[in-house]
């Protein structure tokens, strides 16, 4: 009894870890059994995902599909996007020293970053099942995609401190006239520039594509200060911007 009561002294830090270890985004609450792992299991799946060790998937793993569908439509994936947000904000309180040339520029992803793609996927698998392009780019037609209010609100601060915005989707030139309409519509305004795929560009890797996108502003002699995307394609490659922010989702992956 001594020994034991002289070893819990000594190492009073190994059942704090312990039980810290057992914390999850869905519960606080140590739950045993099947519900437990299975929870624990999703969760390091999607943030592995976010941290981009996790990639090119096809679909998500059928037994996280509710997990992931509960952490996309929950008060935490909006508290993680408005933390992301929140620091954005604090870089442009000091990062940009603009010359007034019109060259300070901004790049903003579309889908799921100023408009939400989350009432497409509660209605085809929540990820759960292989994209079908046709219907969604069926759905993105009838411009119905609702905005994103954290980066509404972001959207129009970078507006208004000078930056010129430029939107670069991996959506199909195609699509401009719907996308265009969805974002006036949901009060989106005064971005510089909407670049989609065009016939050129629609075999190329997502990141290929964007990178070429973003050399082109760069050949026009703009200073790219910042990327708001949620896709890691958003940002890979050379050109890069001076910082980059992503904003969580883990329902699909663009390479």
């Amino acid at each position: 009894m001594g020994k034991l009561l002289g070893f819990l002294v000594l190492f009073p830090s190994l059942f704090i870890g312990l039980v810290a270890a057992d914390w999850n985004i869905f519960s606080q609450k140590r739950e045993n059994g099947v519900g437990s792992s299975l929870k624990n299991y999703c969760e390091s799946w999607r943030m592995n995902v976010e941290l981009n060790n996790i990639r090119e998937f096809d679909v998500v793993p059928q037994e996280c599909v509710e997990y992931i569908q509960k952490y996309m439509t929950s008060s935490q994936y909006k508290a993680d996007s408005e933390r992301a947000v929140e620091e954005v904000t604090l870089y442009l309180s000091s990062c940009c020293t603009m010359k007034g040339d019109g060259k300070d520029a901004w790049i903003f992803d579309v889908d799921d970053t100023l408009l939400s793609t989350v009432p497409y996927y509660k209605k085809h698998g929540f990820g759960g099942m292989k994209l079908n392009a046709t219907s969604l780019e069926a759905w993105m037609l009838e411009g119905k995609a609702p905005a994103l209010e954290h980066t509404y609100k972001l959207f129009d601060e970078i507006k208004d401190k000078g930056l010129k915005i430029f939107l670069i989707s991996s959506r199909k030139e195609t699509l401009r006239s719907s996308t265009v309409d969805n974002l006036i519509k949901v009060g989106y305004h005064g971005w510089k520039t909407l670049m989609l795929r065009g016939l050129e560009d629609e075999f190329l890797e997502v990141k290929r594509y964007k990178s070429k996108a973003r050399q082109h502003l760069i050949n026009e002699g703009y200073r790219v200060w910042g990327i708001v995307g949620d896709q890691w394609s958003s940002f890979e490659g050379p050109p890069s911007a001076k910082r980059t922010f992503k904003l969580p989702n883990s329902i699909y992956y663009l390479a």
